[in-house]
């Protein structure tokens, strides 16, 4: 069937068959169908919508469009976990080495950030020394050894996928949950994952804004990864303001490690806790939430995840003394207080203009080509429904240039202190599985 006979189909409400998505698929990868062509098929899909089958079968064509990892030589369930991003999203650096002491294997592909911070790559090289270029059987024995290693994405992981991201983010398509759900678990299935575990973020920060646009994205998600043989449930998180306090790259380094101590932020402890525990009943590693979340925090407590976070800098070239010494890491020239120009409490924290803020002094890039300064970045020192008085720092600037003004007001525009007492989010807004 030519590609105008499935737009056509789409386009009046018909049901694509999984042959006509592998040959669209197919076809879009090597060049025979033409982005004009992918464009209107993605808006009929846009108008449309998918299929529970099409949704799944589009996820396992763009799977099998390049290269699939092998995570069969690394003893034990392999649990992938994925944040659908936010602003302050350091879970990763912490969740890792907290699961692989109890004995979780982690074998994480993970990306560069383009938008407000770094992604967890540019975090982890804010450590001297620390490299993610590793060849397979390099990776798989450092998982196999350690229980935890973290390489970049592979050029060759579905290339389907991002050519079409190209296409969306240019034809007004970027928000179909279809095209969102498959684009994401098509990564998580090809990096090699037996089961995922899926942070669905909700809010000013997130990508999706209401508890209803998060919860028809989770249940996509996880019907795919459970049709195609992943064992997959989701977490709703609250993104109305930003996750722990620091938002930058070395500086989220610097709370990961705290958070490892026991010394963490309350909200980015329990998400990890949450999180950390679903994968380690996902993995067999435990029976229950209950006695996964108890050895966690046990080995929070005896100092075995931050020994495991020590192995796994140490394995690929970092510098573990940073652990110990946080004043190793990149350290912005200036630390400028921004205080309150009021008394009351905290009304609001919008995210994802103070994770602008922190793109204005460098810690995030504008384009792919953009560098990013590892050292800066913003400290928040409140959240939302905590009280606060004139002259009382709100928030710190770390930046490298004298002149914040502009990243000043920015956050002054961002944090709204009101006269009444406000209560804070709940952090979790839900789970599906």
């Amino acid at each position: 069937m030519r590609a105008v006979d499935l737009i056509t189909k789409k386009r009046d409400g018909g049901e694509l068959s999984k042959q006509e998505i592998d040959d669209l698929v197919q076809g879009y990868t090597d060049g025979t169908i033409p982005d004009y062509q992918m464009s209107a098929m993605a808006m009929a899909i846009f108008f449309r919508g998918m299929t529970p089958d099409e949704r799944a079968n589009l996820t396992m064509a763009m799977v099998h469009s390049g290269d699939v990892v092998d995570l069969s030589p690394i003893a034990g369930v392999k649990v992938d976990k994925h944040s659908t991003g936010g602003v302050g999203d350091t879970t990763t650096l912490v969740l890792a080495p907290l699961v692989a002491s109890i004995g979780v294997p982690v074998a994480k592909m993970s990306g560069r950030g383009l938008g407000h911070t770094g992604g967890t790559i540019d975090k982890l090289e804010s450590v001297p020394g620390f490299h993610v270029e590793l060849d397979n059987d390099q990776f798989i024995d450092l998982v196999n050894r350690n229980g935890l290693a973290v390489i970049g994405q592979s050029a060759h992981l579905t290339p389907a996928d991002k050519k079409l991201y190209g296409l969306r983010d240019v034809t007004g398509t970027v928000n179909s949950i279809p095209l969102i759900a498959s684009s994401i678990m098509s990564k998580k299935i090809a990096s090699g994952a037996d089961a995922i575990v899926l942070d669905v973020k909700i809010g000013d920060g997130a990508f999706m804004k209401s508890i209803e646009e998060a919860r028809e994205l989770a249940a996509c998600m996880v019907d795919i990864g459970n049709r195609v043989g992943r064992r997959t449930i989701a977490i709703l998180s609250d993104m109305s303001q930003p996750l722990g306090y620091a938002i930058g790259n070395a500086l989220e380094v610097k709370e990961a490690i705290d958070t490892l101590r026991g010394n963490g932020p309350d909200d980015l402890t329990e998400l990890c806790l949450t999180l950390g525990s679903h994968m380690t009943v996902l993995a067999g590693v435990a029976a229950t939430q209950a006695q996964a979340r108890t050895m966690l925090e046990q080995s929070i407590a005896s100092g075995k995840a931050l020994e495991k976070f020590k192995t796994f800098l140490s394995a690929q070239g970092g510098d573990a003394s940073v652990v110990d010494e946080p004043s190793r890491l990149p350290t912005a020239a200036y630390q400028i207080e921004v205080q309150a120009k009021r008394s009351g409490y905290i009304a609001a924290i919008a995210a994802e203009s103070v994770g602008v803020a922190a793109m204005m002094l460098g810690a995030g890039r504008v384009t792919k080509e953009s560098q990013i300064d590892l050292s800066v970045g913003i400290i928040l020192h409140k959240k939302i429904g905590q009280a606060v008085h004139e002259g009382e720092a709100i928030a710190t600037i770390h930046a490298n240039r004298a002149e914040i003004d502009d990243v000043r007001e920015k956050i002054y525009e961002s944090i709204v202190i009101n006269d009444d007492v406000i209560t804070s989010p709940n952090l979790l807004a839900g789970e599906i599985s």
